[in-house]
């Protein structure tokens, strides 16, 4: 476990990762349920789940995971307070992409457990 991922502040939230699968209920219903009623973000305001994750990055522990080859990934999960005044634990995935020199997110879930690790 790091304090704080690496390049905190200037991570790359690609918007396809929440209009075209998480909040996207053809793509992905049980995820964008889960978002939708534990914080409150849907398509509408997707933009505001990409703000609260980037204002909130630097605040929890990333955990180290193995790199596959293009990069060293890690894991965070952050306590977020959503758009309809609920908090709810977020399990964001990050790759620090080898070729691209960016650290990158490649995942985000309402993650069920109850407390940050």
């Amino acid at each position: 476990m790091i304090d704080v991922l690496p390049k905190a502040d200037d991570v790359n939230i690609p918007i396809e990762k929440f209009v075209n699968y998480a909040l996207n209920p053809e793509k992905d219903k049980d995820k964008a349920v889960a978002f939708s009623r534990a914080l409150g973000y849907n398509l509408n305001n997707y933009k505001d789940l990409i703000i609260n994750i980037k204002n909130n990055i630097s605040n929890f522990p990333a955990k180290i995971k193995p790199d596959m080859g293009h990069g060293t990934r890690y894991e965070v999960v952050m306590t977020l307070t959503g758009a309809n005044g609920k908090t709810a634990n977020v399990l964001t995935a990050w790759i620090d992409d080898n070729q691209k020199n960016e650290m990158r997110l490649t995942n985000a879930y309402v993650d069920k457990k109850k407390g940050v690790e």
